[in-house]
């Protein structure tokens, strides 16, 4: 078969900062699916992307091919609109594990495809796996089937789904080029629109712990996935939060469980609750939903009801004992005042010392490994009590993990002001 381009006057022509045209995106997108296109072509191609941009025609366009080079999804069986909810990443980030529940114990239908975790930010797939016998892998009629009679199901996307993202996603994870706006916005919208849901929520995070560090950069990304999906006929719309601290008192797999299950039983960290409940909200408004208050729904017990239905289909044991890492270590205070720092990143990352992350795809990750946070910014500490306990199977590993921590903790003298991003910065969308 004679190709109709060469891949270096694609790339030449996106260096010179020129448009790519339509059926230049098409070609590219589908010859690197297909391994015509080469992972070093690619890779300068992605670099070119990063440094100059793309219109946002180009942007639909590629996020269109990626489409293409797979299957789309169908949920029109289920019965229930379908609504979804993605976020962008960050530190102790576990609201989708009491999302999905709760928007599904509100009537509506939530496909949530999930992934693991790469680096400082945790993966839904981890965590619900620390669960005694729960399944991330479904077949379509399986996910149909839990979707059909639970209303929520969380598992991982198949391999017929964008398999053009799979590729270039570990491709651009290794060349320097994740931060590139229009390649994290057709990876993300790529997947969603394939995935067939008809209203999506969009989590884009703004902090040290979240890809994207200012509000400016995130707002950007938000305002071109919108556009994405509206013009794909989904329903979109995006909440900018704070990832400045962590999300919740919790960062690892089966500590973030926990947390979660606390949640659910009408507990758990104000924060966790909080964005929860503002997401539902946003998901059933979107899928053009009207039932009951999602916070009354985690209050009077049927999002916990729809929880364990949901682990349960997918062969969990919800009543099972979570894993416990072998050793712990406990940070405290070491002054007395307020707790004025809790860096994202710094908790993320040594978190992911500790085993609750991994380094690349293929690594294992730790089911007990993480943080526990007994203070957030604001709070008042007094010398010698807990900050942080730290959760490890491999006690060599806390040496870096407290180096990694060290400038992400500051404690200031009693009375002063601590300014943190408030929870929702922003939003965006209809």
């Amino acid at each position: 078969m004679t190709e109709p381009f060469a891949a270096v006057d694609v790339i030449v022509a996106k260096r010179d900062r020129n448009e790519l045209t339509d059926p230049q995106i098409d070609w590219v997108v589908d010859a690197y699916t297909r391994g015509v296109v080469a992972d070093e072509q690619m890779s300068s191609l992605a670099m070119a992307i990063l440094l100059n941009g793309m219109t946002p025609r180009e942007i639909s366009r590629w996020t269109a091919a990626m489409i293409a080079s797979g299957e789309r999804m169908d949920f029109s069986s289920v019965g229930r609109p379908t609504t979804d909810k993605h976020s962008t990443g960050g530190v102790g980030d576990k609201i989708t594990l009491p999302l999905a529940p709760v928007v599904a114990a509100c009537g509506a239908a939530v496909p949530q495809l999930s992934g693991r975790g790469l680096g400082h930010t945790g993966g839904t797939l981890d965590k619900l796996e620390s669960i005694p016998g729960w399944r991330a892998s479904l077949s379509t009629e399986e996910m149909l089937a839990v979707l059909r009679d639970v209303g929520a199901v969380i598992c991982a996307a198949g391999e017929h789904l964008a398999p053009a993202d799979k590729k270039l996603y570990a491709l651009r994870d290794v060349t320097g080029t994740v931060e590139a706006i229009p390649l994290i916005a057709s990876s993300i919208m790529s997947k969603k629109i394939a995935e067939g849901t008809s209203a999506l929520v969009l989590d884009v995070k703004v902090g040290s712990g979240a890809f994207m560090k200012t509000q400016e950069r995130a707002a950007e990304l938000a305002r071109t996935m919108v556009a994405l999906g509206e013009s794909a006929g989904v329903r979109t719309r995006a909440l900018l939060t704070a990832m400045d601290t962590p999300l919740g008192l919790t960062a690892g797999n089966a500590l973030e469980v926990r947390e979660s299950v606390e949640v659910l039983a009408g507990g758990g960290p104000s924060d966790v609750v909080e964005l929860t409940v503002l997401l539902a909200r946003e998901m059933l408004d979107a899928a053009g939903v009207v039932g009951p208050d999602p916070a009354d729904v985690l209050a009077d017990g049927r999002a916990m009801d729809a929880w364990n239905r949901m682990i349960a289909a997918q062969g969990g044991d919800p009543q099972a004992p979570l894993p416990t890492a072998r050793e712990s270590h406990v940070v405290v205070a070491e002054r007395s005042g307020v707790l004025s720092r809790l860096d994202a990143l710094a908790v993320g990352v040594s978190a992911w010392r500790l085993g609750a992350g991994r380094a690349r795809k293929e690594d294992p990750v730790s089911a007990g490994a993480g943080i526990e946070m007994h203070a957030k910014p604001g709070d008042l500490v007094v010398a010698g009590a807990p900050l942080l306990t730290l959760h490890t199977d491999d006690a060599e590993r806390f040496a870096r993990a407290l180096t990694d921590l060290e400038d992400g903790v500051e404690i200031a003298d009693e009375g002063t002001r601590v300014d943190r991003l408030p929870l929702v910065l922003d939003r965006i969308g209809a």
